[in-house]
């Protein structure tokens, strides 16, 4: 037992991404999305971290396993059942966009897609489980990939707005917790999957990054505006990539390197969304970039008119800077760049593990916007073994979130209001930075692999078991 005290009604859960668990990719009308061209495997990171990829499907060369994922499309009873057994109060997943409007820009929305979210909102709400739903989680139409240049085209807002008012109208009575962009702030890395484009080797990557991010804010700021008009009652966040920067060291111009990295990272994005306004730090930034934006008459207004209810947010992982670092001190694994910080241990994959990390961040997010948080994924990407019992036992995985429980905890102690923790990967998946099925997150088991073998069986991890207890207890037995 502990001391902590999670607020009555916290909602605890775990979550996923539809392009990660569906499968189905041409079943029910589908359309094609960018995670159905992206391989699996280290070509993948390669990809998304670098210029000129031409969004086609080459099947000589790649497996890709979003194609099948884990077949959630055809066993979404079957694992909403486990889901339930855990106790879960709350399940994130994503609509894919593509299920809904196939190429992105039809006028009428795909009756099969919408079908299928019936049910398996219909489902949820029988095992009594709330859906959080995610509106575009890295699935954006190949169509509006290819035809349209994804999010530096204006074009594309129009095209959003027709598939949220869809969606709103079709589940107002069904989804009561909604988010916009999912990591919404990864563009600035990875433009691929979250702004729905790769950089040509010869172009300047700044203007049509912050066009293609202008355009998600009006979209984000039509989205929330009728989410309010069609569901009052409803709550609609922001989702951020919240990775805090800590400096090497207390030299002053590490320092400031290390806040300047973290007020665009971490900030930029939120500060529009939950503030309603540009952030004063992006004007010098875009002046010392050459950034202009193309901005309509209304779009400030209708930005500050309609900010976000709350802040979804994952955390993996914090980040250490220094203003000038040799390629021996990077930390590979990160994603996001920064040094290696010779206090943390690192997963499997090489992602550095701070707990700590994740109290400092909800009282910074909090400290910053007085909104309710959300921590909507958080979790170990680790090797499991299945013994010749077939039981797993994952205490590494337990030890990872036992020790983030408590940091939110604190934070709670601290004073943050916290909605809830949806951990992320709650069933094993397809990876989103590798397409690997060997990177598992969850504590369902599923036996798919990363050569696409497998029988698809679910197995109940130790963590599983001790998942269920610390929902049972409000998180006082961890």
């Amino acid at each position: 037992m502990n001391k902590y005290q999670f607020p009555q009604g916290f909602l605890w859960g775990g979550a996923t991404a539809a392009n990660q668990i569906e499968g189905g990719f041409n079943e029910g009308n589908k359309g094609l999305n960018i995670a159905d061209v992206l391989p699996g495997g280290k070509e993948r990171y390669n990809i998304l971290m670098n210029p000129g990829f031409d969004f086609e499907i080459h099947r000589d060369q790649y497996y890709y396993p979003n194609h099948e994922a884990i077949d959630f499309f055809h066993r979404y009873k079957e694992d909403i059942a486990l889901f339930a057994e855990m106790g879960f109060k709350a399940f994130r997943m994503s609509i894919a966009w593509t299920r809904i409007f196939p190429n992105g820009n039809e006028l009428e929305a795909n009756e099969e897609g919408l079908a299928f979210y019936d049910r398996v909102f219909e489902e949820l709400h029988k095992q009594g489980i709330e859906p959080v739903v995610t509106i575009s989680h890295y699935e954006m139409p190949l169509h509006l990939v290819k035809e349209y240049g994804g999010w530096r085209n204006r074009q594309v807002v129009t095209f959003f707005e027709r598939y949220v008012k869809a969606i709103f109208n079709r589940y107002r009575d069904k989804v009561k917790y909604w988010m916009t962009f999912n990591e919404i702030n990864s563009g600035l890395v990875m433009p691929i999957q979250g702004l729905g484009f790769s950089y040509q080797k010869e172009e300047d990557k700044y203007q049509p990054t912050f066009q293609a991010y202008h355009h998600q804010f009006v979209a984000s700021s039509i989205a929330v505006k009728a989410c309010h008009e069609t569901i009052p009652d409803s709550k609609i966040g922001c989702m951020i990539l919240f990775a805090p920067v800590y400096s090497f060291d207390s030299n002053p111009e590490n320092v400031m390197y290390a806040l300047q990295e973290e007020q665009l990272f971490n900030y930029y994005c939120a500060d529009v969304q939950v503030r309603g306004e540009y952030p004063a730090f992006i004007k010098r930034y875009f002046k010392e970039h050459d950034i202009e934006l193309e901005i309509q008459e209304r779009d400030f207004e209708l930005i500050k008119e309609n900010t976000v209810d709350y802040i979804g947010f994952s955390y993996y992982m914090s980040r250490t800077e220094k203003k000038v670092k040799t390629g021996a001190e990077g930390a590979e694994g990160n994603i996001i760049g920064g040094v290696r910080n010779p206090f943390l241990e690192t997963s499997d994959w090489g992602w550095e593990i701070d707990p700590e990390g994740l109290r400092i961040s909800l009282n910074k997010l909090y400290d910053r916007y007085q909104k309710p948080l959300f921590v909507v994924e958080n979790g170990l990407g680790a090797y499991d073994k299945v013994e010749e019992d077939g039981s797993i036992h994952d205490e590494y995985r337990i030890d990872y979130l036992r020790e983030h429980i408590k940091a939110m905890g604190e934070a709670i102690e601290d004073g943050v209001d916290l909605m809830g923790y949806t951990s992320w990967g709650c069933i094993d998946m397809v990876s989103m930075s590798t397409g690997e099925f060997s990177k598992r997150y969850g504590y369902i088991y599923v036996d798919k692999h990363d050569d696409g073998s497998g029988t698809m069986e679910r197995k109940k991890k130790k963590s599983f078991f001790w998942y269920k207890d610390v929902i049972a207890t409000n998180g006082e037995k961890l």
